[in-house]
């Protein structure tokens, strides 16, 4: 019988849903905010934390009010209720200016220039475009165009079981013939210290462009 009216007497105490206030409130809903134009009321009676933690309450019970009067309200079996909120009007200053971007390397800019790969931004650049699809091969075993040279190149030919050999390459297949080689790894070794040696560049380049 105790636990019955002490719920009944926290019904009773329950505050109304409906504030009012002499200047209605202004929200940005997109930042969930609710400005109250209102001057303070420090009450008399009460402390200040009682008298701040009352307009607080309005404001909340305000900004949940213009919630769920205005915005669209969806339901679905996977996500539940879900409210949209309209895009922000409040430009919010940042804490950290922008950060500056990084001044391109001697590669970025030689890639840039010839539109290679991802530094190919320049709008209309089909002039770039046109050279690109110069050095393209199609690879008839994977039905795709392929680069003619480097990665993934059709130059490379390491798992074919087969590698043709041009006539003014006899005298480099018979050298490393008599060196326990063959011209398949002669070429894969020298492709390796082309890839060592643009590696050093390119680290040497980034070094240069951080000191300036």
């Amino acid at each position: 019988m105790a636990d019955v009216e002490m719920t009944n007497a926290e019904k009773s105490e329950r505050l109304p849903i409906t504030v009012s206030k002499p200047t209605p409130y202004t929200f940005d809903l997109g930042h969930l905010m609710a400005n109250d134009p209102n001057p303070l009321e420090i009450s008399t009676t009460e402390s200040l934390n009682d008298s701040l933690r009352a307009t607080a309450r309005d404001g909340a019970q305000c900004l949940l009010n213009q919630l769920l009067t205005t915005c669209t309200i969806t339901q679905s079996a996977e996500h539940g209720v879900l409210l949209s909120l309209p895009p922000p009007n409040t430009l919010l200053p940042r804490h950290k200016p922008l950060p500056t971007p990084k001044p391109p390397t001697k590669w970025e800019l030689f890639a840039r220039k010839k539109g290679i790969g991802r530094f190919n931004t320049t709008p209309g650049a089909t002039l770039a475009d046109k050279e690109r699809r110069k050095k393209l091969v199609y690879d008839e075993a994977s039905g795709e165009w392929v680069p003619r040279w480097g990665y993934k190149g059709k130059n490379k030919g390491e798992d074919e079981w087969l590698v043709e050999v041009p006539e003014d390459k006899w005298k480099k297949e018979e050298t490393a013939a008599d060196k326990g080689g063959n011209i398949r790894g002669m070429s894969r070794t020298e492709r390796k210290e082309k890839v060592k040696r643009n590696e050093r560049k390119q680290r040497s380049n980034e070094k240069r462009a951080k000191k300036n």
